[in-house]
């Protein structure tokens, strides 16, 4: 489903050039649950960008069902993610003059869905917010805008789902009810998943884990990512 090869990104500076990735590699399986940790600056949520196509390497490649992200230019890889991978940011980024219904109608209407409000009615439902569709994102709590960012990343059925500390910003009673209908979703849409996060709990419900530690995985990490793989 997904192999990183080599992937190293690096940025200019004041003071010279920084590494923020190097050599990484590793690979994930249709339907795999993977998180990834560390501590903060080690470069998780880099890697997740990459990934996901929101940002482009310094050297190495990502693939995705085969097709070779790190090839495409920046249109190509928008139109790749349209269509295959769902992202749910830490801040929700939801768009505040929608509707909750209409937050997650609309990838699935850019996508030329002819039932998308019923569709994305049934994914709010499923989420627990059957009565909360006409409320605006300021009118809703972390959790419940949460939910909706949850509802809209499953709305285009993506084979694959990239989550930033999804928990991040909940309390802990919020995030393990976010955590849950996270992995449920996942188990019933077979879609593969993987996050970033601090939460070690968390990591633990995951299929794997991999650390990053300063740039690069951890040799204890990849030995398991490896033996996984073998």
């Amino acid at each position: 489903m997904l192999t990183v090869s080599q992937l190293t990104k690096q940025v200019s500076t004041h003071t010279g050039g920084l590494t923020i990735l190097n050599n990484i590699n590793f690979s994930v399986v249709a339907g795999e649950s993977l998180a990834i940790v560390g501590a903060s600056g080690s470069g998780k949520s880099t890697l997740l960008s990459l990934m996901a196509g929101l940002d482009s390497p310094s050297d190495g490649s990502v693939e995705i069902d085969g097709n070779n992200l790190t090839s495409m230019d920046e249109d190509q890889r928008a139109e790749f993610r349209a269509r295959n991978v769902g992202f749910i940011f830490q801040s929700f980024h939801l768009l505040t003059t929608l509707t909750a219904l209409e937050n997650v109608a609309l990838p699935l209407e850019l996508k030329g869905e002819k039932k998308a409000i019923d569709q994305a009615k049934a994914l709010l439902e499923q989420v627990g917010l059957g009565d909360r569709l006409e409320h605006y994102p300021n009118q809703m709590s972390g959790g419940e805008q949460q939910r909706v960012a949850i509802a809209r990343a499953f709305a285009a059925q993506p084979k694959i789902l990239f989550a930033d500390e999804p928990t991040g910003n909940l309390d802990t009673k919020t995030g393990q009810h976010i955590a849950d209908l996270l992995f449920d979703l996942n188990a019933s849409k077979g879609t593969t998943l993987i996050m970033v996060t601090h939460d070690l709990k968390l990591a633990a419900r995951c299929g794997r884990q991999i650390e990053l530690e300063a740039g690069q995985i951890k040799p204890s990490a990849d030995a398991s990512v490896e033996a996984a793989n073998a």
